[in-house]
This record gives C-alpha cells, structure tokens and sequence, in this order.
C-alpha cells in the first residue's frame, strides 16, 4: 500500500478555501510568506469577487500558496510517499510535494509563469472541455479551427485551448458532432501553441531558480513518466507549457508505480473524481471532501493500515 498526492490545477478556487488552513499555524505561516511575496493580502483576495480568483495573475500564485500551505499542515501526518502528478498547474506544486522546491520558491516561480503566460499573446484566451468525441475526430475540429488539445483526461475527455473567437467556432462544431463543452475558468490558452513565447521566457526562470533533483519521483505531465534531475524537470516544466498534457497517462503511471491510495491537495475534487473514475479499484479522495486536515490526514492512514 504506497500514498501517491495529486496537486490541483486551476479552477477549484472559492471563497471558503483558506478556512481550513487559517486553523493550522504551519499552514497559516505559509500563507502570511506567500502574501509577502505576493503584494496582496489573501484574505481581501478570496472575500472578493469570486471572478478575481480566477484572473491568471492572481490564480497561479494563490493556488500554489494554497497547496503548499495545505502541505505543510499535512506532510507531518502523511506517510513517506511514492510519487506526486500536478495537473497543469498543479506540476509546479507537485515539485514542492515532492522536496525539490521550497513554498517561496514555488510562490515566486508560480508570479512569473504567469506574468509571462499574460504577455504571451494579445488575444483574449481561453480553456473548453470537450466530452463525448475521441481524440482522432477532436483532432481533426481543432485542425480545422486552429485550436491546440490543451489537456488529454480520458478516451473521450479533452480540454481544448485557443483565442476566445476560436473556441467559440469550435463549440458550435463539436456540439453539432454530439459532444457536451464546459466553458473553464482560465484565461489564457494553457498548454497550446499559443504560450510558446512564455514557455521561451519562463525557461531560464526555471534555471536560475532554487529548483532541485526531487527526492521522490514527479511525473511529467507531458508524458505520465517519472522524473528523477533537475534538468528534466525544467524540461518537463518548460514543454507542458505549450504541449499537451496527458494526465490520464499521469494517473496510470501512479498506478504503475505502485500508488493505492491517492489524495488531491484542492482546493477542489476534479483530481480525485478524475481517478476514481479511471481506477475504481484505488482509494481516492480530496482535502476538500473533509471538514479539516486532521481529517484527510486520518482518512489516509485508514486506507493504508
């Protein structure tokens, strides 16, 4: 039985998120550095309009404060691990989870990929998930369209990425196809052609950054496979910007590493549904599934005896 964590991306934010945390002093210390290093003061932050979350300046740096703060509280309660997956965003928390980056590195680096996703592109950007056509015919509509699959969940199950116009083309195409779509709360086109400027200015921010060999394996969520040096792990961290991330290959590589029991860091639960969804047979849940982190804590060390 090994203990594998799965790190959020964007869109699980809301305004009760650092309730839990404000109980916890190792959380709570977290927070009050990733608020120096932000400029902002994070409680104004998530009491204010909801939309605000979601603005990518603020969302990046917010939610891996969140994870990180969520961390800390944590890790002292957890077993040792196998391996962490981050989805999107969540790939450069999961190097925290995982002993390669420390909270205020990770806060900091989280600033400036955002700050260069924002001046990758002039056009207004966006995130649709797509469900209910496979990848070959998603394919071809984004072909047509001149849209990039931003992120791969499943056979059937896709994130698509482009200019707001774009999208909207290819809405109305996949719907006619029989496909249902979700608008994302992101605002730029995450993982697509479209970031190739801010993958250019985000990878020497890595180099010069505190990043080290992680001590337990990440997977790379261009590819689900394990990553072990500090050089693959900027690789990874630099191509996931304008590639395809195929997380349901980051789920099975969990499996295949040996994890049964799978905990999400939020805030949110898309992870842990995701999971449950792809391997039924493994315990899986989220912090947010819980009223406190003693909670998940003590959940975590039920499923593992």
């Amino acid at each position: 039985m090994s203990l594998g964590i799965l790190c959020s991306g964007q869109g699980g934010q809301g305004p009760g998120m650092l309730d839990p945390l404000r109980r916890e002093p190792a959380a709570q210390a977290v927070l009050d550095r990733a608020a120096t290093a932000m400029g902002r003061d994070l409680r104004a932050l998530v009491a204010g309009p909801e939309a605000g979350m979601h603005d990518n300046a603020v969302a990046q740096p917010l939610l891996c404060a969140v994870q990180a703060a969520t961390w800390a509280a944590l890790r002292p309660h957890l077993p040792l691990l196998r391996a962490v997956a981050g989805y999107s965003l969540g790939e450069l928390s999961a190097y925290h989870v995982a002993g390669a980056l420390d909270a205020e590195d990770l806060v900091r680096l989280a600033i400036r990929r955002a700050e260069a996703m924002d001046r990758a592109d002039p056009e207004p950007g966006g995130l649709l998930a797509v469900r209910g056509l496979d990848r070959l015919q998603l394919e071809g509509v984004c072909r047509d369209c001149g849209a990039d699959i931003a992120i791969e969940n499943g056979a059937d199950r896709f994130v698509v990425g482009g200019h707001r116009a774009t999208l909207d083309a290819l809405e109305r195409v996949v719907l006619a196809l029989g496909a249902t779509v979700t608008p994302l709360p992101v605002t730029v086109a995450s993982h697509t052609r479209l970031m190739a400027p801010a993958a250019e200015e985000f990878a020497p921010v890595l180099v010069a950054s505190g990043l080290q060999a992680p001590p337990l394996p990440v997977l790379a969520g261009i590819d689900g496979t394990p990553v072990y040096t500090r050089e693959r792990a900027i690789a990874a961290l630099t191509r996931q910007m304008t590639e395809t991330v195929a997380w349901v290959a980051c789920l099975d590589g969990l499996v295949e590493m040996g994890c049964t029991v799978l905990l999400e860091t939020g805030p949110g639960n898309a992870l842990a549904r995701m999971a449950a969804e792809r391997h039924p047979e493994l315990a899986v849940r989220s912090v947010s599934d819980f009223r406190s982190l003693s909670g998940a804590a003590a959940w975590v060390e039920r499923q593992l005896g």
